[in-house]
């Protein structure tokens, strides 16, 4: 996801949630006993959302349940849709490879995190690495995850983790830049018996 794109994302989230917060906090406020402003939708804490004139008005209409449905179905399927898309991160399929002659070749992104995942995985102290290229295939970019021994300084492990597997993945795959987010946790060991 672009920067721009989480950019509105994160605005029309705090948008939706500060609307959300202050209807709610308006209507339990009112159900609480505060007196309402006269253009607001409830009259006291004892009055409905639909009054019982409002509810039936439409109900012979053949029309309207159907389009009620509808709507909120539709409304239910973009919402479905928008968490998935929020939640899905954006794998990589394939690295276009600079040949050298003006055509270039295409780099399994698969290949290239599980090369970059085994080589940052045999680094001294790694007990366990894993790898995800996200971005464009022009511009790739890595998420890392290490799970460190407990001796292992993290500074050390990030050191030889960018001099050597970033090196070597951004150099074979003829990238200029290979930008890393790595996450770094500890193993946990059983507690030794002391007898």
């Amino acid at each position: 996801m672009s920067a721009v794109l989480r950019t509105v994302n994160r605005v029309l989230i705090g948008v939706v949630g500060l609307v959300l917060l202050v209807l709610g906090g308006a209507v339990l406020a009112v159900g609480l006993g505060v007196r309402p402003p006269s253009w607001w939708i409830h009259d006291g804490r004892h009055d409905v959302l639909l009054s019982d004139a409002e509810r039936t008005h439409w109900r012979d209409a053949g029309w309207w349940w159907p389009t009620v449905i509808a709507a909120l179905a539709v409304l239910v399927l973009t919402a479905l849709w928008w968490l998935a898309a929020v939640l899905r991160r954006r794998r990589l399929t394939e690295v276009l490879v600079d040949t050298g002659d003006g055509e270039g070749a295409l780099l399994r992104g698969r290949a290239l995190e599980g090369v970059l995942a085994g080589e940052a995985g045999r680094l001294d102290g790694v007990a366990h690495a894993g790898a995800r290229l996200t971005g464009s295939r022009t511009a790739p970019e890595s998420r890392l995850r290490l799970e460190l021994e407990p001796h292992v300084d993290p500074g050390t492990a990030l050191y030889h983790l960018t001099t050597e597997a970033l090196t070597h993945a951004r150099d074979s795959a003829g990238l200029a830049a290979l930008p890393a987010e790595v996450r770094m946790t500890a193993v946990k060991h059983r507690a030794e018996r002391v007898g």
